[in-house]
């Protein structure tokens, strides 16, 4: 348990009964009703237990004595303090969400925070990797696998099995699990974050099921339990038959299951682990340092450089509003405007 959850916990016990009791109903409310996702609960939670945390230290000793002049002032404290706007925005939409229920369940006898404005986030471009970067990243574990016998490998693979300490990217013990083995996972990871853009939680909750070979896409499970068919590339195929055939039965353990992608010890990756196998090879690779999510942005990003349609990839993406998917437009013209200051006589 981290340093910020023993915290939330600790301050959420030191809440009133009926505040506590509000709080738990409030977190079973947003997974089960409203299908949140476990760490869109767990931020709202820690957000609301901050703000009934505040709320008692101003002499609310009971819900409903929370108003708006309450949440103003946490809100205010919380900027003074230095937060983002971006989080801003997550805590005043937490505020607003708790808030809402609370009336609709009449635990308070006015939607309190419903005037409360949200500030407006930067939507700042990603960054994106160019196709050549994209393309060496994703084949690097197979550029080592076929290193000549008995070469040193230690300094290149980036997860913690003996291959690749020296990166500072260790997630797993060492010695676990056949080095090939895992070679054969990190292509295929990369191949489907790059050649399919899910998402990491999205691609490490992926079973063997989910892979269509005969049509070649995958079902994912995306954010509020939205399903969707996403296509992957040809030469992701060679990566996934390799994997299934020679990688996955040398990790499979008892409590593998039917995940597609396992870690060193055969159970699922886990996204955690995942990050930073993508951050080791990018630095193997000779890469700008991405994370899972660049890979996500590059892919979205050369999909409507290629000319593909932006509802095409927000299906693929599975967002779930068109804005979403527009940012990448930008990112694109943005890319065009470089280009041409670069290249143009009369720029």
């Amino acid at each position: 348990m981290s340093k910020r959850q023993r915290g939330t916990r600790e301050a959420h016990e030191e809440l009133p009964a009926s505040m506590r009791e509000a709080v738990d109903d409030f977190a079973d409310h947003l997974s089960r009703v409203r299908n949140r996702s476990v760490h869109t609960v767990r931020a709202y939670v820690t957000d609301l237990v901050s703000l009934l945390d505040h709320a008692v230290r101003m002499g609310c000793a009971e819900l409903p004595e929370l108003d708006l002049a309450v949440v103003r002032s946490w809100l205010a404290k919380q900027r003074t303090m230095g937060a983002a706007r971006t989080t801003m925005a997550r805590r005043a939409a937490a505020a607003r969400t708790f808030s809402a229920w609370a009336h609709r369940t009449g635990l308070l006898a006015d939607d309190v925070a419903a005037p409360l404005a949200s500030p407006r986030a930067r939507r700042e471009l990603p960054t994106v990797l160019r196709a050549d970067q994209a393309a060496a990243l994703v084949e690097a574990p197979s550029r080592q696998r076929r290193s000549p016998p008995g070469a040193d490998r230690s300094t290149v693979h980036p997860e913690g099995t003996g291959l690749g300490r020296d990166h500072g990217t260790a997630a797993e013990p060492a010695g676990d699990g056949p080095p090939d083995a895992v070679l054969l996972r990190d292509r295929l990871l990369l191949e489907l974050l790059y050649g399919t853009g899910v998402r990491i939680s999205e691609a490490c909750g992926l079973d063997v099921s989910d892979v269509d070979q005969a049509r070649r896409v995958v079902r994912v499970l995306g954010k509020g339990g939205r399903e969707r068919a996403v296509p992957y590339g040809v030469p992701a195929q060679p990566a996934l038959d390799a994997w299934l055939r020679d990688g996955r039965p040398a990790l499979l353990a008892p409590g593998s299951g039917r995940a597609l992608l396992l870690g060193a010890r055969g159970g699922r990756l886990n996204p955690t682990t995942a990050r930073r196998i993508v951050s080791g090879w990018a630095g193997a690779a000779g890469v700008p340092r991405v994370t899972p999510h660049g890979l996500r942005h590059s892919a979205a990003t050369h999909l409507l450089e290629g000319g593909a349609d932006l509802r095409a990839v927000q299906e693929l993406l599975g967002h779930s509003s068109l804005a979403s998917t527009q940012i990448y437009t930008h990112v694109s013209v943005e890319r065009l405007r470089a280009a041409y200051r670069q290249a143009h006589p009369r720029a």
